[in-house]
């Protein structure tokens, strides 16, 4: 599928993704993404962030490709029983290990833990072996889990603007031929 023939969720994470955050150029340059806001980025709520997603997709007049990071990416997974039928795949970036009660913030724990069944539409996960926010192998497991093709970042850090990703050329690419498979 192309693009315009998606409505393309943005689902940032904590403190939402800044203006130099390779979210934000996404939804920038792609005509039909939107982002999904949230009313308190830095005091996220499980409840409150899923049913913004819900939301987001229920006004959504085409199929759906979620793009979520980071907490962006449990708040997508716990909507999908009430967005499932509407969406056509996922790229997910840069999950959190939800269930690691020594990774801060604490309140990454109060997003899980992550449904573990296989998804029913095409999936990426791409992980870095330097997030500091999920080690490398639960990333790995998690895709494993959910069907997802799974991406090796490098060490690219938590793959946002803080770590160098603010264009991100080669997740877009990615994102591209991604699309072209649905």
């Amino acid at each position: 599928m192309k693009a315009n023939e998606l409505d393309i969720l943005i689902i940032p994470g904590y403190t939402g993704a800044d203006g130099h955050h390779w979210q934000t150029r996404w939804e920038s340059r792609l005509s039909t993404a939107r982002r999904v806001e949230q009313a308190e980025w830095s005091k996220p709520v499980r409840e409150d962030w899923v049913k913004r997603v819900v939301q987001a997709a229920e006004q959504a007049e085409k199929p759906i490709v979620l793009v979520a990071h980071s907490l962006g990416v449990p708040t997508a997974l716990h909507a999908l029983p009430h967005i499932r039928h509407k969406v056509k795949g996922a790229f997910l970036v840069a999950p959190p290990d939800v269930a690691n009660p020594d990774i801060r913030p604490k309140h990454l724990m109060t997003f899980g833990p992550y449904p573990r069944e296989r998804l029913p539409f095409p999936s990426v996960v791409i992980a870095s072996r330097t997030d500091d926010f999920c080690d490398f192998a639960v990333a790995e497991e998690l895709a494993k889990d959910w069907g997802s093709l799974f991406l090796d970042a490098g060490e690219a850090g938590h793959i946002n603007s803080k770590s160098g990703h603010g264009p991100w050329p080669e997740g877009l690419m990615v994102f591209a031929q991604f699309l072209g498979k649905l």
